[in-house]
């Protein structure tokens, strides 16, 4: 992520050139192969080992590149240790999900986080939420509830998912939102490199804690080849989507992101014969669907207290915020 992603002129931002829309597929496939490196290595490593080896792989990225910022820790301290405490524990809850859940369905559930930053966005900044925004929420409750599959939904053809792991990855969602509302409240005051860099800052101390566990162990080469895989394909779609949303609208771009729940659906059937079934598929359409309506709804005006109308990193930061 840099700063251009914040500093694109208006009628970049909002064109709708074929190559910014390129470059958001390729961000949303590198994405899909973050989480497939991430439940093969969950197969023997436990998935707090995993964020944490992520965290300090990039670390080394994230003060590389706040080596120009003139004020690289940034001045909106509490803001910014907010959004990494968020982004930590939305972090822990999405590769625990992938790790325990099929990858398809574990995809699709984390992508409910904007419809919880429609929700949330309303509550704490006091944006107004739209009977298309309404509509989305519906849309979204109600595919995941497919996804799921609990016992009570008629017809069902595949067993229902474990409660225990939806619930984590629902609260992983929700955490990716509520970091995604934490960095618009923080708008243009900050440099996105300074915001990217407070993930692993505030990870790698909540973590420690779990250094001594008995499951924590030195991973073997394919398991480093791995972890090592997983952060060079996160850093590769941070970088695809940030260039894809300077030359892209946020609805136009978002509609592409959702790329990632299909190519998830393949690397499951693929690598894991986790083929989605009919009520996942009927799920995953409703999911991505009311995402996509939520980000064409309109949005009105902010009040005083939020970050000023002109501090609009959203689409550049949802990106990053979809990476947790």
């Amino acid at each position: 992520m840099t700063a251009a992603a914040t500093s694109a002129s208006p009628d970049a931002r909002h064109s709708t050139a074929p190559g910014a829309l390129r470059s958001m597929a390729v961000g949303a496939f590198w994405f899909s192969v973050m989480t497939t490196f991430v439940k093969l290595a969950g197969r023997t490593l436990p998935s707090s080992e995993i964020v944490m080896t992520r965290a300090v792989l990039t670390l080394g990225l994230g003060l590389w590149a706040v080596r120009a910022v003139p004020r690289p820790f940034g001045t909106e301290r509490r803001l910014l240790v907010q959004r990494g405490l968020l982004g930590a524990l939305a972090l822990n809850c999405f590769f625990w999900s992938v790790t325990h859940l099929p990858l398809a369905e574990a995809s699709v559930i984390q992508y409910t986080n904007p419809i919880f930053a429609t929700v949330l966005a309303a509550l704490v900044l006091g944006e107004r939420v739209t009977a298309r925004g309404v509509a989305a929420i519906a849309g979204a409750v109600l595919g995941t509830v497919f996804v799921a599959n609990p016992p009570w939904l008629g017809g069902a053809t595949h067993a229902a998912l474990p409660w225990r792991g939806v619930a984590i990855a629902l609260v992983g969602a929700f955490c990716s939102a509520a970091a995604y509302v934490t960095i618009r409240r923080i708008g243009r005051r900050e440099d996105p490199a300074t915001i990217v860099l407070y993930l692993p800052l505030c990870t790698i101390p909540a973590m420690v804690p779990f250094v001594g566990d008995d499951a924590w162990r030195w991973p073997t080469p394919i398991e480093w080849a791995l972890l090592v895989g997983l952060s060079v394909a996160t850093q590769l779609a941070q970088v695809a989507m940030t260039r894809g949303l300077q030359g892209a609208s946020a609805a136009r771009a978002t509609a592409v992101g959702n790329l990632q729940v299909a190519f998830a659906a393949g690397w499951g059937g693929v690598v894991f014969g986790q083929w989605p079934t009919g009520w996942t598929l009927l799920g995953a359409a409703l999911v991505v669907g009311s995402a996509w309506l939520a980000a064409r709804a309109p949005q009105g005006a902010r009040p005083t207290r939020a970050a000023p109308p002109a501090a609009q990193p959203d689409a550049a930061m949802q990106a990053v915020t979809a990476a947790e």
